[in-house]
């Protein structure tokens, strides 16, 4: 069983991960050296928006994507089984277990919350455009929230991470492709859960990746190229 993580791993932000970077980034692969450094940028960014959740959760989308994408991602592989191999590596490595404790302590209940919110399952849409009938996404809805219920009796980490993060997803979709208007009504609580659960788990990620520099990730996507005089 790994220990419980310290208030301190818990509570990072910005300024105590950007230090940390700034004196130990010279031991880092390139690779990591740049998926730390604009993950934190946007990390900061996301920390500055305390009274609007989507530009929060806007910024903090980017941040988790600036540490997760990839520049030669496996033509074959789904975003979901993409999502799992990030997140599995994530959890082997992470020896502090501050994933998994914010998974079944801090966030337990708006885990819970957002896997039985139909507005963050994608087949839910599916069906309003015509994709689906009723019959159809209401039982691939019933048959993904077993799957997460399952996991959670489980204690299945891995599992449940997989699967919050499709949901939230779905939500970046919406938001980042029109598909939701700023500061709706209609979505108020995913957004806010997710941009709180993310503003957490980010950090951590990105701690995890400065604790292991010379982890292969994977080349980093857009790689810094000097422009020419």
């Amino acid at each position: 069983m790994k220990p419980a993580p310290s208030k301190q791993q818990l509570n990072l932000g910005f300024k105590e991960l950007k230090a940390r970077q700034r004196r130990e980034r010279d031991g880092y692969s390139e690779s990591v050296a740049l998926r730390v450094h604009r993950a934190i940028s946007w990390l900061g960014r996301a920390e500055q928006e305390r009274t609007d959740p989507d530009a929060r959760f806007v910024y903090i989308w980017i941040a988790f994507n600036a540490a997760y994408a990839s520049a030669a991602p496996d033509p074959d592989m789904t975003e979901r089984r993409a999502f799992r191999g990030f997140l599995k590596n994530l959890l082997e490595l992470d020896t502090g277990g501050r994933l998994g404790h914010l998974v079944w302590n801090e966030f337990a209940g708006s885990i819970r919350v957002l896997l039985d919110n139909r507005f963050v399952f994608q087949d839910f849409w599916n069906h309003q455009v015509g994709k689906l009938s009723a019959a159809e996404w209401n039982g691939r809805f019933r048959a993904s929230r077993r799957a997460a219920h399952d996991a959670l009796a489980r204690n299945n980490t891995l599992n449940v991470l997989v699967i919050v993060f499709g949901r939230i997803y779905v939500l970046r979709n919406q938001v980042m492709h029109g598909g939701a208007t700023w500061n709706s009504s209609a979505n108020r609580s995913q957004v806010r859960d997710c941009a709180g659960f993310l503003g957490k788990v980010v950090p951590a990620i990105i701690e995890i990746m400065m604790e292991h520099p010379q982890h292969d990730w994977g080349p980093a996507a857009y790689p810094v190229v000097e422009s020419k005089s």
